[in-house]
């Protein structure tokens, strides 16, 4: 399972949101690429990055920081936020980006998926309130439910599923297993990767993640943001912890 450190841009500043709430914002620092550079030499397989400001209006604000970060490292980048045309895949493409995430844009747009995965690594990312997917920067509810959702696009030829309990991101009270389960049994079998968002406050919780496994489908990454910001284990703990 590989480990995802995350960056979540707001203003070019380095932030993290409590349960997706933009008034519940905690503040770690104006340099965003120092941050990347960091993990990535602790070891981490890949990096995700989330422009903020782009997820809540659609409007790319960060994208200079995204460019600088995939310059700064070794590592593959996969990033999202406000992803709602091609145009904006590929100008993240060109900016260095390995693998785009489409939120709001893959509800509202779902033929946009098949459009941009034709032309470059795609994830879905899939931000639900149990099984209600949200869009909108995670503000607005869609209806839609997560699963039959992910049912669709798994043969869209989508590379990866990004999935997060937006009620556990942010908490450290650990990430939705029940949730993730039931992911898990709707598309583990498809062949395309299930990435866990939200929650994640301890190794232990990490272990479980590795170890969860629903028909022989297990999960193949995990999202971690604010448990490494505030040092509730490092980086190099995190990947001893998934071996």
């Amino acid at each position: 399972m590989d480990l995802y450190p995350a960056i979540d841009l707001r203003g070019g500043r380095c932030v993290r949101l409590y349960q997706g709430d933009y008034d519940r914002e905690t503040d770690y620092g104006d340099d965003p690429v120092g941050r990347a550079r960091a993990f990535a030499e602790a070891g981490a397989p890949w990096i995700h990055v989330v422009d903020l400001d782009a997820a809540r209006s659609g409007e790319a604000g960060n994208r200079d920081v995204i460019a600088a970060i995939c310059a700064a490292v070794d590592v593959p980048v996969q990033s999202g936020g406000g992803v709602r045309t091609v145009e904006a895949a590929d100008a993240l493409a060109r900016a260095g980006v390995a693998r785009v995430v489409i939120g709001t844009a893959a509800l509202e747009q779902p033929e946009l998926v098949a459009q941009v995965a034709a032309r470059q690594p795609v994830a879905v990312g899939l931000d639900a309130r149990g099984t209600d997917l949200a869009s909108h920067g995670w503000e607005v509810s869609s209806g839609l439910d997560l699963c039959e959702v992910a049912v669709r696009f798994a043969a869209q030829g989508v590379a990866a599923f990004v999935v997060t309990e937006i009620a556990r991101d942010g908490t450290l009270e650990g990430p939705s297993i029940d949730q993730l389960t039931a992911v898990l049994a709707a598309v583990g079998g498809s062949g395309v990767d299930v990435i866990a968002s939200g929650g994640v406050g301890t190794v232990d919780d990490l272990r479980g993640l590795a170890a969860l496994s629903v028909d022989g489908a297990s999960l193949s990454g995990t999202i971690m943001g604010r448990a490494l910001y505030e040092g509730a284990f490092t980086l190099a703990e995190a990947l001893d912890a998934v071996g």
